[in-house]
């Protein structure tokens, strides 16, 4: 187990007297100032509340600026620079991403779907603007991604990025696994092969296009986004698991989002089908799997390699 690893699997959950590595912290910075780039071209870039029909363009704000990590953008910044481009080469895809999230999350929140009262802390989209507009502020950003993409100042990397954005969010992606997720309970004979497909396109899809776009948005060889792939499925893996273990183990004040509902749900997740430490140790195995996968980039992945050990860490 490398030694990143073993930090993350040891490390004192937040506000602890013992306080965060120096690792951590550093990349705590580094994640902050990358979330304020984007949240300040997200702010330039989605219409403003007063423009147009308002209370749409107030809906999309509502969620896209409630909170949240901005971990995929984040991705596909770090991929960028690790393979020699340059911020703004990235950063409107790395936003069609955030966006592509923020939809699925008030989505993933009507009573159709998970049924949820809160996201991040607040009241969720529904619950605030009601289901018609929250189906249409999520139509409304989902479209909005791909007028994002067509920004990327590489005119002719757009026709690629855009085909990274789509095989990550539709039907052989994160919609699909959205598709699995509603039809699979824990008790429905559900296997680990069915539930690591799940997490495959539900949540890493999105994760490894993010990693896969930051590349292509740098001109990256075919080699190095195929090590991004790897890199961002097993992230992606890692971070759905440690989604399941809070689920579990975290508060509804810390999460943002209502505790325990997967299990009231019957939903398959690893505790429900391996229990809390069989998940722990496969969580941390798919970490080494994603820092394994940037081996060919030595030293300059390293921030990859801290965000793989932090998204195990965390406690929301």
């Amino acid at each position: 187990m490398s030694v990143a690893v073993t930090r993350a699997s040891t490390r004192p959950a937040a506000g602890s007297s013992s306080g965060e590595s120096g690792s951590e912290a550093r990349l705590l910075a580094e994640l902050e100032r990358l979330r304020t780039r984007v949240d300040a071209a997200l702010e330039r870039w989605l219409p403003k509340c007063g423009f147009g029909p308002g209370r749409i363009h107030e809906a999309m704000r509502y969620s896209l600026f409630a909170g949240g990590k901005r971990l995929r953008p984040a991705l596909a910044l770090l991929a960028c620079e690790l393979l020699g481009g340059r911020e703004r080469d990235a950063l409107p895809v790395a936003c069609a991403f955030e966006v592509i999230h923020t939809y699925s999350l008030i989505h993933d929140d009507l009573p159709a779907m998970d049924d949820d009262d809160f996201r991040r802390g607040k009241p969720s989209s529904h619950k605030q603007f009601g289901e018609a507009m929250a189906i249409l502020a999520g139509d409304g950003l989902l479209t909005f991604a791909f007028e994002l993409v067509t920004r990327t100042p590489a005119a002719e990397r757009i026709p690629a990025l855009v085909r990274e954005v789509a095989v990550a969010a539709g039907t052989l992606g994160m919609v699909g696994g959205q598709v699995l997720d509603l039809d699979a309970t824990a008790t429905s004979g559900g296997t680990a092969a069915l539930l690591e497909e799940i997490h495959l396109r539900k949540t890493a899809a999105m994760i490894l296009g993010s990693a896969r776009a930051g590349g292509v948005a740098a001109g990256g060889a075919a080699s190095d986004l195929a090590a991004l792939g790897r890199y961002g499925k097993h992230l992606g893996l890692a971070f759905q698991i440690a989604d399941d273990l809070l689920d579990v183990e975290g508060a509804t004040e810390q999460l943002g989002k209502t505790a325990g509902k997967d299990a009231q749900a019957g939903k398959l997740t690893y505790p429900a089908l391996f229990g809390l430490a069989a998940s722990r140790r496969e969580a941390r195995s798919h970490v080494e799997a994603a820092q394994a996968a940037l081996s060919r980039f030595g030293d300059r992945a390293d921030r990859l390699r801290a965000l793989a050990a932090y998204v195990v860490s965390r406690t929301h």
